[in-house]
Parts: structure tokens; C-alpha cells; sequence
């Protein structure tokens, strides 16, 4: 989306409850543990890691884990 059709959202948008000045959201706590995965940099393994677990690959025991790249398109305008 541009820039120049953003619209700012006003206080009687159906997703905000109360006033414009302080919005209100419901919140829905997500009970379910979100796996990332990361790539192992010495043996190059998908390594499964939790919140909370220690960052160390199964296979080697290396504890260096690089992110994985995202699947979608990030494209900027260069000016």
C-alpha cells in the first residue's frame, strides 16, 4: 500500500471500542507456543526453537543460529 492512500482510522471504526483519542482493542491471549526456525551455522540444519528453549542446534550442538529468510516479497522504492 502507498503512502499517499493511507487513510487514518477514525474513532467510529467498528474495530476500535471507546473514543478516538484512547482506542480500545480486545485482546485474545494466544495460548499456543510459536515455533520459529532457524538455520544452524556450522552444519546448515532447519533447527525448530521455542520460546524459552536454548539456542543450540540437535545435530552439532553449535550455538550459532542465523534467522531464516522470509518467503515473501519485501520490495522498497528507491528515490
Amino acid at each position: 500500500m502507498s503512502r499517499e492512500s493511507y487513510q487514518v482510522p477514525t474513532g467510529n471504526s467498528p474495530t476500535f471500542g471507546g473514543s478516538a483519542a484512547f482506542p480500545t482493542r480486545e485482546f485474545i491471549p494466544d495460548n499456543s507456543v510459536s515455533t520459529m526456525f532457524y538455520i544452524c551455522g556450522d552444519c546448515a540444519v532447519r533447527v525448530p526453537l521455542e520460546k524459552g528453549a536454548p539456542i543450540r542446534c540437535q545435530k552439532c550442538g553449535a550455538r550459532v543460529l542465523y534467522k531464516e529468510r522470509t518467503k515473501r516479497m519485501v520490495q522498497f522504492e528507491a528515490r
